[in-house]
């Protein structure tokens, strides 16, 4: 099973940090605008919590897609954890690690996935899927840090 693994600091505190990871309307702005992202069922707006799920409508690869997540795990302001009910993979669980830096906050980012249909998915997981999740997390994990960092994002 791939796993990929983003690291960024962000100069701010984990709070924040862990508040502005969770936040749906700020999830929308901080992907890649050519997928269209946008969040139309359960917490569609504001902060997801423990419990709760979003459904996210995106495309990808030029196919329009439907993920629906569930907060599994929630031990504000340290850790939460997302984890795929329906969508295109076979499995997929987003871990969100925050952690004390003498410069404010290291994220982490942990993705496990596998895609379906046997040997093909595992293919396109190695040739494609795992640099383009990789690339994927690294971006946003930019555009949410300079979000933060700005004051462009503030708790409530």
């Amino acid at each position: 099973m791939p796993i990929v693994h983003v690291e960024i600091v962000v100069r701010s505190d984990m709070e924040s940090c862990f508040d502005a990871s969770r936040d749906i309307g700020l999830h929308t702005k901080t992907v890649w605008k050519h997928t269209r992202e946008q969040a139309i069922a359960g917490v569609t707006s504001g902060l997801i919590g423990c419990g709760e799920t979003v459904t996210f409508e995106a495309t990808h690869f030029g196919i329009q897609q439907r993920l629906t997540s569930k907060i599994v795990e929630f031990d504000r302001p340290y850790r939460f954890v997302d984890q795929m009910q329906k969508g295109a993979f076979a499995y997929l669980r987003h871990t969100h690690d925050f952690i004390e830096h003498p410069e404010g906050t290291l994220m982490k980012d942990t993705l496990e996935f596998h895609s379906p249909y046997g040997i093909i998915g595992k293919c396109f997981n190695f040739v494609v899927l795992e640099r383009y999740m990789t690339k994927f997390l690294a971006d946003r994990s930019r555009c949410l840090k300079e979000q933060i960092e700005s004051g462009l994002w503030r708790r409530s």
